[in-house]
């Protein structure tokens, strides 16, 4: 048994890595408020822009999506893998650096290549995959503005032949203890498909339509790269939140189990000074 000063620390040190996990649960908790009203309040905006996009398109014939949707023959793919610049928060990063990984293998014979947002994906990714950016400064100052740049450079990069698709990797955020992978195509846009029969009644558009949907399609993208960087942000918050209270939770049960130990190992100490005082005394009388 360990003696009672390496207990005492070893209670001392358990206590303040728990008084660290407990601040940095409640710190996650503030953030992930601000972070959930914020994709709450965008997520039914960006649905309604797509289903705008979807009826406007439903009513013209051909190809109206210009160069966004050309399908071309896959040879160049590029992964977009958005995860944090921070660590402690659970599998969140490793769901998103595995499921890159798999899409790499997924593209076996074809040039892969992988444009990382976040620190942590990053610094895993480049020691297996080729990295063509990193952009993990985005989180320092996380706005529409320059989220829509990021999706310019993608954009630019599909359209001038680069790479024939682009794919986003993220994790969805469901709830504070959930957080679904997901894995969208980006470009080139998927062709459009509904069960809803779109409404062909007489309207006059001003611009044409075709002009409107060639101005929406920008937009959309943007706001798709902007709404996955959103989950993906709200879900760290969720994921770090309840790592840190599993580790708070953890640090607890082992402080008392060494308060326990520190006890039955201070009582025994007592007992042998006790049974020293004792025999001394007897063997003083005889």
């Amino acid at each position: 048994m360990a003696n009672l000063k390496e207990i005492r620390n070893r209670i001392t040190s358990v206590s303040s890595t728990m008084q660290i996990t407990s601040a940095m649960k409640m710190v996650s908790a503030a953030k992930l408020k601000k972070a959930q009203d914020a994709i709450t309040a965008m997520r039914p905006y960006a649905e309604k822009l797509t289903e705008l996009l979807q009826n406007l398109s439903a009513t013209l014939d051909g190809d109206t999506g210009g160069e966004f949707t050309t399908q071309r023959e896959v040879k160049k793919v590029l992964v977009v893998a958005i995860t944090s610049n921070r660590g402690l928060c659970g599998a969140f990063n490793t769901n998103v650096i595995k499921e890159a990984k798999n899409r790499v293998a997924y593209y076996a014979g074809k040039q892969v290549d992988i444009f990382a947002i976040g620190k942590k994906g990053n610094d895993v990714l480049t020691k297996t995959c080729t990295i063509v950016s990193n952009q993990s400064s985005v989180y320092d100052a996380l706005t529409f503005d320059n989220v829509a740049e990021i999706a310019d450079t993608l954009t630019q990069k599909f359209v001038s032949g680069e790479y024939d698709k682009i794919e986003l990797i993220y994790n969805q955020f469901k709830n504070a203890a959930t957080q679904i992978v997901q894995v969208e195509q980006f470009l080139p846009l998927a062709p459009i498909k509904s069960d809803v029969k779109a409404d062909t009644g007489d309207y006059i558009f001003e611009p044409s339509k075709e002009e409107i949907v060639l101005t929406l399609i920008p937009k959309s993208l943007k706001t798709q790269l902007y709404k996955g960087i959103r989950d993906s942000f709200a879900s760290e918050h969720g994921a770090r939140m309840t790592a840190m209270h599993k580790a708070t939770d953890n640090a607890t049960e082992l402080r008392n189990q060494l308060k326990l130990t520190y006890n039955k190992a201070r009582q025994a100490a007592i007992t042998n000074e006790i049974l020293e005082i004792v025999g001394g005394a007897e063997a003083l009388k005889g």
